[in-house]
């Protein structure tokens, strides 16, 4: 569903290179307000100049890292950006930036957990449900997931009918009371507040209803499709809830 031509997606990275460079990530840093937005935006440009595509695993004063599976990700804005909802539907459809935008949003404020270990408290996300795009479309008796594709042409994510109903699953347009920036995974991202984030899709592309569960990237590397904070992956963090 991807319509940027082969030549501009970047190669997969793989999931041993992904993991070992996570290895830079452990000496953190504590800063000021003006210092962690400073470092954002500096790694945030590094990452989209650097061919590698690790410069995106580095942490920054915010707490976040800039995860990529693909050596490059292009550029949308309000001018190119399409979002299709299709599959299993009655009524397939294409937003627009401005259209995802006079949408009803919903505000929520939940921690971020990595399923690396890492956790960002209290980020503030708001965008659209994505329980009322699927209304929209009118969704088949015959459905039974949702299938997720990014325009980084690499990354994909799934939930069931019924998570993907779930009122704190959002089609996200603003995190920490800003637009979603492109490192972040702007213009618009998938945020799955209860699951670990690998499940929220960056640069996303296409909704498209289907029959079953399909796994995602990371999932078909080793993750868990159902990725509940603290109930998967072997992990025991508190929830985000």
């Amino acid at each position: 569903m991807n319509s940027e031509p082969p030549e501009t997606r970047g190669a997969p990275v793989g999931r041993r290179v992904f993991l070992g460079t996570l290895g830079l990530g452990a000496l953190g840093v504590l800063a000021a307000p003006a210092l962690q937005r400073g470092t954002e935006a500096f790694l945030g440009g590094a990452a989209d100049r650097d061919p590698t595509g690790l410069t995106g695993l580095l942490p920054n004063g915010g707490g976040f890292r800039y995860y990529s599976v693909t050596s490059s990700v292009p550029h949308k804005d309000a001018g190119n950006y399409r979002l299709t909802v299709d599959g299993l539907v009655d009524r397939p459809a294409t937003y627009t930036l401005a259209g995802l935008r006079a949408l009803p949003q919903t505000r929520m404020v939940r921690d971020v957990q990595c399923v690396t270990g890492w956790r960002v408290p209290g980020t503030p996300f708001e965008g659209v449900r994505l329980s009322e795009l699927l209304d929209a479309a009118g969704v088949r008796s015959s459905a039974g997931a949702v299938r997720f594709t990014c325009f980084d042409g690499a990354y994909s994510e799934s939930l069931t009918l019924e998570q993907a109903r779930r009122g704190d699953v959002l089609v996200a347009l603003r995190m920490q009371d800003e637009d979603l920036g492109h490192s972040h995974g702007g213009p618009v991202r998938l945020y799955v507040a209860p699951m670990y984030f690998y499940k929220s899709a960056k640069w996303l592309s296409g909704i498209t209803v289907t029959d079953e569960v399909r796994p995602g990237y990371w999932e078909e590397r080793g993750y868990d499709v159902d990725a509940w904070v603290g109930r998967s992956n072997g992990r025991d963090d508190e929830p985000t809830t």
